[in-house]
């Protein structure tokens, strides 16, 4: 099983509110209640069912609209 997790977008340095945001569950049965996760949280939820967490990588967004 694998979890995908990327950065989310719109929190500043230093608040204190969680950082990632689950993407895709591939492999198995895992049912999300949240939205925003902590990285020690969704590490523990992949010791737990025994997943993988793959951190998805900030691509540049690119023809964005002003």
């Amino acid at each position: 099983m694998k979890i995908y997790v990327r950065g989310r977008q719109k929190v500043g340095e230093g608040v204190k509110q969680p950082m990632f945001r689950i993407v895709a569950v591939t492999g198995g049965q895992l049912q999300i209640q949240a939205i925003h996760f902590r990285k020690v949280e969704i590490e523990q939820i992949a010791k737990d069912v025994g997943a993988q967490v793959v951190y998805l990588e900030h691509s540049p967004e690119k023809g964005k609209k002003k």
